[in-house]
């Protein structure tokens, strides 16, 4: 569905102002460190948070979560370790790829990355093993601060059932309507990003969302929904 450059801000702004009136501030992405982010940022990859949630517990019990301890600890450990994320045969290395990265580019210092050159940064982590825009774009703006807006399947769900966006809308396409559109605001982006998980995890959800009850339901053309 085609839109009006000048309507689309405030359409955006007010599904965000919608969802948050509904939802109240999701406070996400939570950790007790910004490298913690980054590393959930590799294991929530194709798993659920849930899962996540048992990884780094399991790390951090073993005193392994800090980015020196992932360099040294060998691959079989680390694999235990984090087996409740699955994918064990990639995502150890990619932690392993992440802190050397870290550790080569900005001493391990996470908070390091603030500020610095948007485009530079998200090219280097997109030049990493196993790590794909939706992954750089979480780790840009959940722990670098950055302000670049995250979009993932839940995204392209609510936008595509609204009307706004093809299902097959690409990662580029959908992310260049949040930035063209919204202000370059990192706590505007968390919070609408976080939203949005959340209402496709409780209303939006990919079968049998519940239309009713939504708060989006007057705004949504309900694309997909019942085929």
């Amino acid at each position: 569905m085609k839109r009006q450059a000048s309507n689309v801000k405030k359409q955006l702004l007010r599904v965000f102002e919608t969802l948050r009136a509904q939802y109240g501030a999701p406070n996400w992405w939570p950790h007790e460190s910004k490298w913690e982010i980054m590393v959930g940022a590799i294991l929530t990859q194709n798993t659920s948070w849930t899962n996540v949630e048992k990884a780094l517990a399991n790390l951090k019990r073993a005193k392994c979560l800090e980015p020196s301890r992932l360099r040294e600890i060998e691959i079989p450990v680390l694999t235990e370790l984090i087996r409740s994320a699955g994918f064990t045969t990639r995502k150890p290395k990619r932690l392993k790829t992440l802190a050397e990265f870290l550790g080569r580019e900005y001493g391990d210092v996470v908070e390091t990355m603030r500020g610095g050159d948007l485009a530079t940064q998200r090219a280097q982590l997109l030049a990493l093993n196993g790590i794909g825009p939706e992954t750089a774009d979480a780790i840009l703006l959940y722990a670098a601060e950055q302000p670049i807006f995250v979009v993932d399947a839940y995204t392209r769900r609510i936008f595509y059932r609204m009307g706004w966006v093809d299902e097959t809308v690409p990662y580029a396409e959908l992310q260049q309507l949040f930035m063209e559109h919204l202000p370059h605001n990192v706590a505007l982006f968390n919070e609408f990003h976080a939203l949005l998980v959340l209402h496709a995890k409780d209303t939006c959800t990919k079968r049998a969302p519940s239309c009713g009850k939504c708060p989006l339901n007057r705004m949504c053309a309900k694309r997909g929904v019942g085929d």
